[in-house]
């Protein structure tokens, strides 16, 4: 059975995001926030992020899965 979302660590999806624009705004705990000027998104800085909140942070940042697997 194959899964929509891939389990990626932290810093792969930061890698992916910030060739969107995304920068590094604040952190709270291990929350990490980031933002591209129009849009903010939460990533949590564990070893693995889980596929919905994998889906969660694509939707915050207004990016396709399709587009976002690109930048992987």
């Amino acid at each position: 059975m194959g899964h929509k979302y891939p389990l990626l660590r932290p810093d792969e999806i930061i890698l992916a995001l910030s060739k969107k624009g995304f920068v590094y705004k604040s952190q709270k705990g291990s929350h990490v926030k980031y933002s591209n000027g129009r849009r903010i998104t939460v990533i949590p800085a564990h070893d693995t992020v889980a596929r919905g909140t994998l889906k969660s942070i694509l939707i915050q940042a207004g990016i396709e899965l399709d587009d976002f697997l690109k930048l992987l």
